[in-house]
């Protein structure tokens, strides 16, 4: 019997797999090509007292210390926001709801300038942490704030669309056969936020990894304090210093992966985990 092809809106397998490779070659595959080809035309003695330099692992510490934290913060902070949003109704919710995506359209720039003017020890809420001996700006907590702030729309926006699809039935049903409000969280409606959680995490945190304009304002950028490694790079460039830029750019690159490989491998074996729980 013969087989009819099935219509399709967009070209072959073919030509949309080359034109794949091709887009992702010209952006993604050859600039990182180059920069590990820059980094790696030091000696392998230069290159690792580059990259090992106290002032660079500090920003290192910093870097993905900091990007650690927000992530973690935003996982707990954004599930709250989105849990908001989604089962409750009140005036102004469209708007909140719109507030959430201002640090996407936002510039970065402007982010930074404003933290900075906001957390100042003469700030209107850097003056109260200052009562308590807490100095937010021009510190690493500084940066912590910053990256809290730029990364919190992608945990949202990743667990609201798996909130809405999760029917206030089914906690109905536990809670009629005697499961407690903690017990409904944590077998009911965590195993199935935990992907999208998990997900969120892994964007916020790559998101932070990455930032720059936002920080530099408030961090204060102080060596061995609070520079963060991105800044450390741009310093290189400006002294014309192209491989030890290059050089700080590959470890970066491969730390950042490196993480994000460990965390989506988690994140399988959580689907792979709730996959057999259900089945049993």
């Amino acid at each position: 019997m013969p087989r009819f092809r099935q219509p399709s809106v967009l070209p072959g397998f073919g030509l949309t797999l080359g034109f794949t490779l091709a887009y992702l070659g010209f952006i993604v595959f050859i600039p990182l090509a180059l920069g590990f080809a820059q980094a790696f035309e030091l000696s392998f003695a230069e290159f690792w007292r580059t990259v090992t330099a106290p002032r660079v692992v500090a920003s290192y510490q910093l870097t993905f210390g900091a990007a650690f934290l927000a992530a973690a913060f935003n996982a707990l902070l954004g599930l709250i926001v989105a849990w908001v949003l989604v089962r409750y109704s009140f005036p102004g919710k469209r708007l909140v709801d719109a507030l959430v995506d201002l640090p996407f359209a936002l510039p970065t720039a402007v982010a930074g300038i404003t933290l900075a003017t906001l957390y100042s020890s003469n700030g209107w809420i850097g003056q109260y942490f200052k009562l308590l001996g807490i100095k937010v700006a021009f510190t690493p907590l500084g940066v912590v704030v910053a990256l809290v702030f730029i990364s919190l729309p992608f945990v949202v926006r990743t667990v609201q669309p798996v909130l809405e699809d999760l029917e206030p039935e089914v906690e109905e049903a536990a809670a009629s056969l005697g499961a407690n409000r903690w017990q409904i969280f944590r077998r009911v409606i965590f195993p199935a936020l935990r992907p999208a959680l998990l997900t969120g995490f892994t964007l916020a945190f790559a998101r932070a990894v990455g930032e720059y304009g936002s920080v530099i304002f408030i961090a204060g950028n102080l060596p061995m304090v609070s520079e963060i490694t991105s800044l450390l790079i741009v310093s290189k460039l400006e002294q014309y210093d192209y491989r030890g830029a290059a050089a700080v750019s590959v470890v970066l690159l491969v730390l950042s992966f490196l993480l994000l490989l460990v965390i989506n491998l988690l994140q399988r074996w959580g689907r792979i985990r709730q996959g057999w729980e259900q089945a049993s």
